[in-house]
């Protein structure tokens, strides 16, 4: 179990591997700036090589149990997304938000309290084993949290997650 425990911890650091390794704007025109390395969180542990996305994008990054494939679901400004793996059958889609979710989702990553709900900010650690961990790669730094009872997700975080696994093939659950 100690090994399970040791491989959660770094999921985020393997997961902003796999953003790094596998490209996290597949779309179009590249103009923003590259994605940068997060400077407070690449001196935690596990946290090298932490990053954020560039203004106005998200990644949900998803893992289901310590062995269970990684789920991709890059969204950008303009509220075009592709979802790698989504619904663990190895299938990409892609799509496009409403008018009304992409302005939403908008306001929400550019909540001033988003700042605040990072892993960072919060000192999160991973907690459960076995469960659907899921991470927001924003502006803002990661926000990871856990489908395990008891776990308190952050509001502005959660609402992200909702309106993302609402309207696109990403799910809440495990």
């Amino acid at each position: 179990m100690a090994l399970s425990r040791s491989r959660l911890v770094f999921l985020p650091g393997i997961v902003l591997l796999a953003v790094a390794l596998g490209g996290c704007a597949p779309f179009g025109d590249n103009s923003e700036p590259p994605v940068a390395p997060s400077a407070p969180a690449a001196g935690q542990p596990g946290g090298a090589g932490a990053t954020t996305a560039g203004k106005g994008r998200v990644s949900l990054l998803q893992n289901d149990g310590a062995d269970g494939p990684l789920r991709t679901l890059n969204v950008e400004p303009d509220g075009r997304w592709e979802c790698i793996d989504c619904a663990g059958d190895g299938v990409t889609s892609t799509g496009e938000l409403s008018a009304e979710h992409r302005e939403r989702l908008q306001q929400l990553l550019a909540e001033p309290d988003l700042a605040l709900e990072t892993d960072e900010a919060r000192g999160y650690r991973v907690s459960c084993v076995g469960a659907l961990t899921s991470t927001l790669l924003t502006a803002a730094g990661l926000i990871t949290s856990q489908d395990c009872p008891g776990e308190e997700r952050p509001p502005v975080a959660e609402e992200i997650l909702l309106l993302l696994t609402q309207n696109t093939p990403a799910e809440m659950v495990g």
